[in-house]
């Protein structure tokens, strides 16, 4: 059982010891820093916090928790209940609140969850704000309030259908487009608010949809990480309903992937190069995704006239990278699209709307579609090390091995090579180095990566 503190919130299993696991008292505690920062941010005497949660089944516990306590710190909430994670982040600035902490362990298993933090602007904390929260977290340094100052609750559950609003407002979805393509498409909630949100905004768009796990009840009927071999169930019923394509989300809906009309994967890597080819035919400008993101990106970028960057792993870095680079578009490679026209975070109703605008007018089948992408494979690899050995040593002296290559080291190791490429990770919790690559054949990148975890045991005397 895990407990895992970070600059973006804190994550982990319910039940257990306080400190060792997600407890109420973990909750408590940490809703506590999170509304004490705010204070002392904006030393404003009225806050306002939006709140919403995946459906997954600790969700109304900690939901409750995290509500009082920001109550108790005199704190006025505006609670969305039952939402997604891009509805809580165009809730923040539409409300003119001051931040935003969205309930949800996002792709991990039940018995997980989190609290996701947001400032102002409905975005993902940086670095540094991050780390003032963790320290205020350490010191239990709170002030709660008196009794005629404690905080008030606005529930507010109409926040979906203004998210749908919102991507239907978008300048590039032609929902007329969509509503004369007749499309019929089985949609995977995972039996969490995908299931309520992605179902409602196809509706609004003439699609015939067939649900598939959209009760949500927060009990996963597959792992909800939206991979290949999770999703044999959506793949078979797409082709027994003759379904145009099948739509597959996480439970907190920042995560998008696609089934072809034949049942098999569109590629979660390839959500993002299809929205993006998409957007780049109409609006001219760069992408960014992160290192560890298929090269795909960059060539679809390149053919329409745009300069691609990779930015460190993590949204928040992504989305400091597209700020600077002016990006149209970017995201991540694990199928999040951030759309600025839209709001600086992975939404996956964005995505679902600029693909089947870009199907419609493309007027070929999703499997087609895919097709004419160029095909790269991945291979996702890590080797295990002994707690005593300098894993910073071992990724320079793989930078250094492969200096006359493009080399990156903005977050670990990247290095590009012209056929293929591989991005070697560290972990922060554990002695252990993640191994990805990408290549032209599964083979190759297999090839690359087994050759690559030989040179680190060589380096390591491992």
């Amino acid at each position: 059982m895990t407990l895992i503190k970070s600059i973006s919130g804190i994550r982990g299993t319910i039940g257990g010891k306080v400190g060792d696991n997600l407890t109420p008292i973990d909750a408590v505690k940490f809703a506590s820093a999170y509304g004490t920062w705010l204070k002392k941010e904006y030393n404003k005497s009225e806050l306002t916090v939006v709140i919403g949660r995946d459906a997954r089944i600790s969700g109304a516990m900690i939901q409750n928790l995290v509500v009082n306590t920001l109550v108790g710190l005199g704190i006025d909430v505006i609670d969305l209940d039952l939402s997604t994670t891009p509805t809580v982040e165009i809730a923040v600035p539409l409300e003119k609140a001051d931040g935003g902490i969205i309930l949800t362990a996002s792709h991990n298993p039940k018995q997980w969850n989190a609290l996701k933090l947001l400032n102002h602007k409905g975005e993902f904390l940086n670095g540094a704000d991050g780390a003032k929260i963790l320290e205020i977290a350490e010191s239990d340094a709170f002030d709660f309030a008196e009794v005629d100052d404690l905080g008030t609750v606005t529930r507010n559950d109409a926040y979906i259908d203004i998210h749908i609003d919102e991507v239907l407002n978008l300048s590039l979805v032609d929902a007329e487009i969509i509503k004369k393509a007749n499309f019929k498409v089985v949609v995977d909630g995972v039996n969490s608010t995908g299931g309520i949100a992605i179902p409602k905004l196809l509706r609004a768009l003439n699609v015939d949809v067939v649900e598939l796990y959209c009760d949500p009840t927060g009990h996963f009927p597959h792992n909800p990480e939206p991979l290949k071999e999770h999703l044999t169930d959506i793949s078979e019923l797409v082709v027994k309903e003759k379904a145009d394509l099948g739509v597959v989300v996480d439970p907190d809906v920042d995560r998008l992937a696609f089934i072809c009309d034949d049942g098999e994967m569109f590629g979660e890597e390839y959500t993002l190069v299809a929205c993006a080819d998409f957007v780049l035919g109409k609006t001219k400008g760069n992408t960014v995704s992160n290192l560890s993101s298929s090269r795909a990106l960059r060539d679809v970028t390149e053919k329409h006239g745009g300069m691609y960057q990779a930015s460190a792993v993590g949204e928040v870095n992504v989305v400091t990278l597209m700020k600077a680079n002016n990006a149209v578009i970017g995201g991540e490679g694990n199928g999040g699209i951030i759309y600025p026209e839209s709001h600086y975070g992975r939404d996956s109703l964005v995505g679902v709307a600029l693909f089947l605008t870009h199907l419609a007018e493309k007027k070929m089948t999703v499997r087609a579609l895919r097709d004419s992408y160029p095909s790269y494979f991945m291979s996702k690899n890590k080797i295990q090390l002994t707690p005593e050995l300098d894993v910073d040593g071992i990724l320079k002296a793989m930078a250094e091995k492969y200096v006359n290559e493009d080399v990156s080291t903005i977050d670990g190791v990247k290095i590009d090579f012209p056929e293929n490429w591989v991005h070697l990770r560290k972990s922060n919790t554990e002695p252990i180095i993640r191994i990805y690559t990408e290549a032209q054949s599964q083979s190759a990148a297999d090839e690359l990566a087994q050759r690559i975890i030989k040179e680190i045991e060589a380096i390591a005397n491992l």
